[in-house]
């Protein structure tokens, strides 16, 4: 039996997959078990942003993996100690809880905001304001915290302690608002609602009324962080800052891996024995995940991934001007969607054969979240094709 006939027969059948079996990657691009190529505008869903198989990134994993794999969180070690002091050194955070996704991350982000208020004696602050349209993972409190009722399908009755509110609506939030609210969770950037960036004016209103009511803000940075918006947070762009934030993703590269960073005041939430993780922070994620904090936040690499940004998105709007299949074109530096009036299927799957990689969100919405490092020639390719089967 080959790979994909082994996989349909033996793993459970929760991915609808593309038919493509991939043995190889290096760089922006993706070799399959026939020796095909593709130039990947997906990067794994936003999580190899420094390319596959990137020279630095592998000799960090091969140096750690022939020194230590693994200790547990009952010791300490240095790579551990190094990532979350650079994640601290630069963003608004003072600590770091280390896990193995993103799911994780805001599930320990969830769990720290009720605690928070329970342990100064507030036990009945303890829901939380999402956003419709929004992800934050398949766990049952993550699956809750979505405002996405297909992903909550068969698997009710849910937790008690979530509402929802539409994305961008300050008032609709501020109605919402009494005091047993102990957070707000949202994407600076909504990834799987379809590429919709927060109104800058919204996100400040948001951080001034928990400001006002003493609720803690909470960023789900997952997808829309590590350097995918141009900056190394997304809420960089807006010029505020949460009481916590969780990342993944692109944090490994490929390794999996997550973080919840918070102020000192949130952190206060947990103490010892409140929350773990067995493989949260091992020696061998921390230390691919260091060497990919220190490429990423450096501010060459910013400025490029915003300049490539940029040209990927006016080349996006060009196309909505000369088509009328496309209804609108949204994002942040890599993180872009096109949204057309229908069918994003046909376009995902006619792409995949002229060797381009992307998926479609929200039945009508192209993602394209590309290695940080594609190169504009390769982003040209692309339109190239999308222009002819628009």
């Amino acid at each position: 039996m080959d790979s994909i006939e082994k996989t349909d027969n033996f793993v459970f059948q929760t991915y609808l997959r593309c038919g493509k079996a991939f043995a190889k990657g290096e760089g922006a691009f993706l070799w399959d078990e026939d020796g095909k190529k593709y130039t990947d505008f997906l990067a794994g869903i936003a999580v190899c942003s420094l390319g596959h198989c990137h020279p630095k990134i592998t000799q960090a994993i091969n140096k750690q993996a022939s020194t230590l794999v693994h200790v547990s969180n009952l010791f300490y070690t240095m790579p551990q100690a190094d990532l979350a002091s650079k994640l601290c050194e630069k963003s608004f955070s003072d600590r770091v809880f280390f896990a193995n996704s993103g799911a994780e991350a805001n599930e320990a982000a969830i769990k720290l905001a009720r605690r928070y208020f329970q342990k100064k004696g507030e036990k009945n602050r303890f829901k939380i304001i999402t956003m419709e349209q929004s992800f934050h993972g398949r766990t049952m409190a993550t699956l809750t915290a979505t405002g996405q009722d297909k992903i909550k399908e068969g698997f009710y009755p849910l937790l008690d302690g979530f509402s929802y509110v539409p994305f961008n609506d300050i008032e609709a939030l501020k109605e919402e608002v009494d005091d047993t609210i102990c957070a707000i969770m949202l994407e600076p950037v909504q990834g799987e609602g379809g590429i919709v960036p927060a109104d800058p004016q919204y996100l400040k209103a948001v951080r001034q009324l928990c400001d006002q009511k003493g609720i803690l803000l909470i960023f789900d940075e997952i997808q829309c962080g590590m350097g995918r918006c141009g900056r190394l947070f997304a809420h960089q762009l807006y010029d505020i800052t949460p009481d916590i934030m969780t990342l993944a993703k692109a944090l490994g590269n490929g390794l999996p891996i997550g973080a919840m960073l918070a102020t000192q005041d949130a952190a206060t939430g947990f103490d010892f024995g409140s929350h773990a993780s067995t493989f949260g922070g091992t020696p061998l994620a921390t230390a691919a995940a260091l060497e990919v904090v220190n490429i990423i936040s450096n501010v060459s690499f910013l400025g490029d991934v915003c300049a490539k940004g940029e040209y990927f998105k006016q080349k996006l709007l060009a196309l909505k001007e000369k088509h009328s299949r496309v209804v609108d074109v949204r994002g942040e530096g890599l993180l872009l969607g096109l949204e057309l009036d229908k069918d994003a299927a046909f376009f995902v799957n006619e792409l995949m054969k002229k060797g381009f990689i992307i998926n479609g969100i929200q039945d009508k919405v192209l993602r394209f979240a590309p290695p940080l490092i594609i190169e504009k020639q390769e982003i040209d390719r692309l339109i190239v094709e999308l222009d002819s089967l628009l």
